[in-house]
């Protein structure tokens, strides 16, 4: 039997994930749960899969570098899933040379000791969210930073998103910040099709029929339930990782649902 396939996650509130169904015990499945359980699927019995999920959500991009990447790199991981940039830009002001130069320092030590690195891009939610037209150069302007990552220090190219699921309302929780069901199981299939995994032609397609309509109460109870709540963190200073530790913090096997 072959050595076991060591997989790291790492990131923010997506690879924890947050906006999926949870598991029995409450805990948040996640697209980076279910890729786990795609490549042990794909390895079957000729080859364990190891898995570890160190994200936590509401981190910046130099948060996750400063509590995790040590972790991660002495797993010495095979696979390491990245989401990490989107609180930066979603915060008044952004340092783009301090985000990449945080970015940079995720992903070179990991990519010199031979992990494949997979990032997540961030899609064109303007039809998920009016914030998606506030944020679209600054997303722009990450993606950037992204492939500039994937051409330089050794990651994974990047996933274009361009007309894909993500861009369907349907792909996004109700807060639309983060993935429903649907969206993390689609992010799950693109993960793995970027490693080399089999998967359905129409993985990254969107759902048929038409994605809901956005209407003036559909709005104004988002407004309420999520931005609202959101300000009021930013205003007081804290988190909604504050006070959380990482759901999977070791190595363990990790069998196809």
């Amino acid at each position: 039997m072959q050595a076991p396939l060591r997989y790291v996650a790492i990131g923010d509130s997506l690879s924890e994930g947050v906006g999926d169904d949870p598991w029995p015990d409450g805990t948040p499945r996640g697209w980076a749960d279910r890729l786990a359980g795609r490549l042990a699927e794909q390895y079957g019995p000729d080859r364990q899969v190891e898995y570890a999920n160190l994200a936590v959500r509401g981190l910046k991009a130099a948060q996750v570098r400063d509590t995790q990447l040590a972790n991660a790199v002495a797993m010495e991981p095979d696979v390491v899933t990245l989401t990490a940039g989107m609180n930066d830009i979603l915060r008044s002001r952004v340092d783009f040379e301090a985000l990449r130069a945080a970015l940079v320092g995720l992903v070179a030590p990991l990519t010199a000791r031979g992990a494949r690195v997979v990032i997540v891009p961030i899609p064109d939610v303007r039809r998920v969210s009016p914030v998606g037209g506030m944020l679209n150069a600054r997303r722009l302007r990450l993606n950037d930073i992204y492939r500039e990552l994937a051409r330089h220090h050794g990651m994974e190219p990047v996933t274009d998103t361009a007309g894909t699921v993500f861009e369907d309302p349907r792909a996004w929780a109700d807060d639309r910040l983060h993935l429903s069901p649907l969206g993390h199981q689609r992010l799950a299939l693109a993960a793995a099709a970027g490693l080399g995994v089999p998967v359905d032609a129409d993985a990254l397609s969107p759902p048929d029929g038409d994605p809901p309509r956005r209407t003036v109460r559909a709005e104004t109870t988002w407004v309420w339930q999520h931005v609202a709540p959101w300000v009021g963190r930013r205003l007081r200073g804290t988190s909604s990782g504050d006070g959380r530790t990482a759901k999977r913090p070791t190595l363990e096997r990790f069998d196809s649902p």
